[in-house]
């Protein structure tokens, strides 16, 4: 089926989501240790548009199933101060039945852009993803 939006499985190219989150000293540069200036800090931008990328497919993926990011394309264009707000939008541009592709874009509440890449995301079982993360931990004691 190709119309407007491909469709590729479950997920579709189009499919967006969206996040926002306001400027304060713990998501700073300085206060995440990325940095030392109190301006927003990439890992905070970058937070923010996985939040916004998992916004955009939550409600395709099966019971039991999740998202968990693989790859990151990431520019961080302008700083952004304590006050004001940053959004986040995800848009999908490719997809396979268990791989997502997101054009990923940060603006603040100037209207400037921020930050731009994309992001990639892989369909996972939830019980079964955490199984082999638990496995990676000593036996505990008897």
């Amino acid at each position: 089926l190709k119309s407007t939006e491909e469709r590729m499985g479950r997920f579709s190219v189009g499919l967006t989501g969206s996040s926002s989150v306001e400027v304060v000293a713990a998501n700073t540069a300085e206060g995440m240790g990325s940095g030392s200036l109190a301006v927003f800090a990439t890992p905070a931008m970058l937070a923010l548009m996985e939040q916004a990328a998992c916004r955009a497919v939550d409600d395709v993926l099966d019971e039991g199933e999740t998202t968990v990011g693989t790859a990151v394309n990431l520019q961080h264009l302008a700083p952004t101060p304590l006050g004001l707000m940053v959004s986040a939008s995800a848009e999908v541009t490719e997809c396979s039945e268990r791989e997502v592709t997101f054009k990923v874009t940060a603006t603040d509440s100037t209207g400037a852009t921020i930050g731009q890449g994309t992001h990639t995301r892989v369909a996972v079982k939830t019980e079964r993803f955490m199984q082999k993360a638990a496995a990676k931990l000593p036996p505990p004691d008897a």
